[in-house]
């Protein structure tokens, strides 16, 4: 039995979330299901892409991928199924899809539901749970869906680079606090070519001349760099959580979209 996993903006408040889990076990008894999060900022699919993305790569081939964000269809966007690297993913074709992969998904399709389910108001319970249960129980893409050529794009902000400087944003802030920007590891290590080099953000006059590996390698409370489970560069306050000080977002006023710059020496 393949894995389903869920990722939505719904929270766990409501009865949503419940009435889709009823529904996959309605049809699957024996289901598997995972709750990737369902925390998402209401309508953020880039961040519910930057979350699918640093996690699908753990998941064994067969994984089927319900995201519910943003899910109802409309002229420009379609319910698709793209399978990639082995996985499913279900949702709405309203650019988050051209947010998930480095590459060109390897398939594209179009979900054919019955009418009668494209027409509900709550796709991610009709038509995205009905694609996926099929999917668990070996059913064809080509019996629910036909192969389209493209999905919807969405630009994705990239690190400006120059010679001796990255400026780069933050894209991301997790449940410690920490920043997480759009400056991975491999564009920083071609750039920085063994040089020193300075990280300044809002607030920071002094900058942080040092990536650590790992957060204890600086005190409870203090500030670091590090390049987190993700690969990208986090601005972190080590132990930084409510209670104890605070995360490095709070302390330094850190928002979604604010700069980070490193400068090279």
């Amino acid at each position: 039995m393949s894995i389903i996993t869920l990722t939505s903006d719904m929270g766990i408040k409501d009865f949503y979330l419940a009435s889709i889990k009823g529904t996959i076990y309605k049809a699957l008894p024996d289901a598997k299901i995972v709750d990737i999060s369902h925390h998402i900022t209401p309508f953020d699919i880039a961040q519910a892409a930057f979350i699918i993305k640093n996690t699908y790569p753990d998941f064994p081939e067969s994984t089927i991928h319900i995201i519910s964000v943003d899910p109802e269809p409309s002229q420009n966007s379609k319910h698709l199924v793209i399978l990639h690297k082995g996985q499913y993913f279900i949702g709405n074709d309203n650019g988050m899809f051209s947010l998930m992969f480095d590459e060109e998904p390897e398939q594209i399709w179009k979900l054919t539901p019955p009418p009668k389910l494209g027409s509900s108001s709550f796709p991610s319970k009709s038509v995205f749970v009905w694609a996926a249960t099929l999917l668990a129980q070996g059913t064809r893409l080509e019996e629910i869906a036909e192969r389209t050529d493209s999905v919807r794009m969405r630009v994705a902000f990239r690190p400006v680079v120059e010679a001796d400087l990255i400026k780069g944003s933050i894209i991301f802030i997790d449940g410690y606090g920490n920043v997480i920007t759009n400056i991975d590891k491999p564009l920083f290590e071609s750039v920085q070519n063994g040089r020193k080099y300075k990280i300044f953000f809002r607030g920071e006059r002094n900058g942080i001349t040092k990536i650590s590996e790992s957060y204890n390698e600086v005190p409870p409370g203090e500030k670091l760099a590090i390049f987190g489970a993700g690969t990208f560069l986090e601005i972190a306050i080590n132990k930084g959580v409510e209670g104890s000080g605070g995360g490095a977002n709070k302390l330094f006023g850190l928002k979604l979209n604010d700069s980070i710059r490193i400068e090279f020496l």
